[in-house]
């Protein structure tokens, strides 16, 4: 095993645990030894590997398309979520998601029958432009920095350890796939290939001279509790050693994440750190109770880690 995590990682157990294991799996000869086509990790997104409150960064790419939307139409601007788009009702928006964290899954659904809606019929191409150019331009509304700024510098060291170590990294993600991929290499050194998360259907076009992927104004696959092992394995094909995540909705991929004849590591990231990101645990409560139950490694962001952000050029 070559050098250890970077310094964003504080002295203590939690870094230790995720060393040990590093060494027990890539001790060739040793009796935990793993082949590195079976060091497959795992990581959640929205809150393990970027911020995501007050709201995901989606989320805000999002209402402003739905606000675009309810701007020249009054029926809208009063239906639910065009309605909390076009008045930034950012409570109701962060609601919908804790919601889902607790099972109940109603404005939810409003939610992404309205993602639907805002981007039927966009190309590949276009959605692709368009996430682009929302990263080129937006920041975070309470840190004082860039969204393409707002990513996690400690589990951006983890990635590039484990892969140091022989691992292939996936990000596996409730949020949408093809939100992630345009800016995945920038941000995490993760390519397209490598992003599993929720999708759009899509439909194929072909004219004259052009042919088009177009979006549907209908779901794929939501690609969160239950729906992550099944995505994970649909597309990688083996069973991960190593996940990440920081919610309910992750308990699936934690779960499946091993088998009882091969080491496992189980990492659920804690938000606990109220002067330099944000303090919560509501979505996680479920998650933190069985971490604490099966002993796996919770990650306080406000003790473990010695930096959250990189600094911000001014």
């Amino acid at each position: 095993m070559g050098a250890g995590l970077g310094g964003a990682w504080a002295d203590g157990a939690t870094r230790s645990a995720i060393e040990d294991f590093v060494g027990q799996v890539t001790e060739t000869g040793g009796p935990d030894f793993v082949e590195p086509a079976d060091r497959v990790a795992v990581f959640d997104n929205d809150g393990t590997l970027w911020c995501e409150k007050p709201m995901p960064i989606q989320l805000d790419f999002t209402i402003r398309r739905l606000a675009e939307m309810a701007a020249s139409d009054t029926e809208l601007q009063q239906t639910q979520p065009w309605k909390a788009a076009f008045e930034h009702d950012l409570q109701w928006l962060g609601a919908a998601m804790v919601k889902h964290y607790h099972g109940d899954d109603r404005d939810l659904k409003l939610l992404m029958g309205a993602v639907t809606q805002a981007f039927d019929s966009v190309s590949v191409e276009n959605y692709d432009a368009r996430v682009r150019a929302f990263f080129n331009g937006a920041d975070h509304p309470t840190l004082g920095r860039p969204y393409l700024d707002s990513g996690y510098v400690p589990m951006i060291e983890l990635l590039r350890y484990l892969e140091a170590n022989g691992f292939t990294v996936y990000i596996a993600s409730g949020g949408d796939r093809d939100f992630m991929r345009p800016v995945a290499g920038r941000l995490y050194g993760i390519p397209p290939e490598r992003i599993i998360g929720s999708a759009l259907g899509l439909s194929y076009r072909e004219g004259a001279d052009t042919t088009e992927l177009l979006y549907k104004a209908a779901m794929d696959f939501f690609d969160d509790g239950p729906e992550k092992p099944i995505r994970i394995w649909s597309r990688i094909g083996r069973r991960p050693i190593l996940s990440v995540g920081n919610s309910n909705g992750d308990l699936p991929m934690l779960a499946f994440s091993g088998q009882p004849d091969r080491p496992s590591l189980r990492v659920l990231i804690l938000h606990d750190d109220a002067d330099r990101e944000f303090d919560y645990v509501a979505g996680a409560e479920q998650a933190l109770e069985q971490a604490r139950e099966k002993d796996w490694t919770v990650v306080s962001m406000k003790n473990d880690w010695t930096s959250i952000f990189a600094p911000v050029d001014t």
